[in-house]
């Protein structure tokens, strides 16, 4: 397996490390300094803006499985691509975002990302996030490593704070036009991913579909599940171990029905695609995501490459 390092600088390194983290083909993410010139700087000196580094995060990754495309994307919906001065309540030279590009392919593509992103108007202000050699990466200190998981509570309440998640929700999530998915969507499709309905157990599309293949959104086209961690739970509607990419999909504490539930959606379309229990085999991480076949589209293994899936074969090899 040959792999490559990918750096990226988007502020905060706390906040850097989750949307990267337990992805297929990532294989590793470390939180560090880099960019300037103090050899083996400390927090509190990177703080000071006397060192010329940035916090930053460096991804060991295999690009068979995870493009650096892809991560790419993932980064620049991470950060506001157009504040020089650091990012959201977080300012000085240590916060400021970059993309540290190991190699010419890297930089290409960079710069093509940037350029497309430019392209798109999504924003009415330059784009100023640079794209620079990579320099010497000193990792940070160890409390400051998967810090999402070691302060998940103070994680939440500061990403929260920094004014970060609410930037991301409005600007990168996609929006769909109501009316539009009305009319291209079954009634049950509409119920289920624009009402939080649920379809009837048993009787629907894929909850005994046992054909090798991807489940991806129905609306956003995301990869969601595979067959390989689908299961027979007996419930009446498809059973996953997991999805393929936790980065695209998200979980919601749901007290409807009288009831405290775990709720998925997917991340883009921010569509209602089920619920996730803790009652999975024991011998593949206990849990039952259990989804609405509505929320769903099925593509066949031997359709994969074809419909634009060709990367995700790796899952059947």
């Amino acid at each position: 397996m040959a792999t490559e390092l990918a750096t990226f600088a988007g502020g905060c390194f706390w906040c850097m490390v989750e949307p990267f983290d337990e992805r297929p083909g990532i294989l590793n993410v470390v939180s560090g300094y880099t960019g300037g010139n103090t050899e083996n700087p400390t927090y509190e000196e990177v703080c000071s803006n006397t060192t010329g580094h940035v916090e930053a995060v460096q991804i060991t990754f295999d690009p068979e499985i995870m493009p650096y495309e892809e991560l790419l994307s993932t980064f620049w919906q991470q950060i506001d691509p157009t504040d020089a001065d650091g990012q959201f309540n977080d300012r000085g030279e240590s916060y400021r975002t970059a993309i540290f590009y190991h190699n010419d392919k890297q930089k290409q593509l960079a710069e093509e990302s940037k350029q497309n992103l430019e392209a798109s108007g999504k924003f009415s202000k330059p784009i100023v996030t640079p794209i620079i050699p990579a320099k010497p990466f000193y990792r940070a200190e160890e409390e400051h490593q998967d810090y999402y998981k070691k302060q998940a509570f103070h994680y939440r309440l500061y990403k929260k704070g920094s004014g970060r998640e609410y930037f991301i929700r409005e600007n990168w999530q996609r929006n769909f036009d109501q009316a539009k998915l009305k009319e291209q969507l079954t009634p049950i499709q509409y119920n289920v991913t624009q009402e939080n309905g649920t379809e009837r157990p048993f009787f629907n599309e894929y909850w005994d579909n046992e054909e090798e293949g991807i489940y991806v959104d129905l609306i956003s086209g995301d990869v969601l599940f595979s067959s390989r961690d689908k299961f027979d739970a007996g419930c009446g509607w498809p059973s996953f171990t997991k999805p393929v990419d936790p980065y695209h999909v998200e979980e919601n504490t749901d007290t409807s029905h009288g009831m405290i539930r775990t709720e998925v959606r997917s991340k883009q379309a921010d569509s209602h695609l089920g619920h996730v229990f803790n009652d999975g085999p024991k011998d593949k991480g206990g849990l039952r995501y259990c989804m609405n076949s509505a929320a769903m589209k099925f593509i066949p293994k031997e359709e994969m490459k074809d419909k634009g899936y060709g990367r995700y074969l790796y899952l059947f090899g």
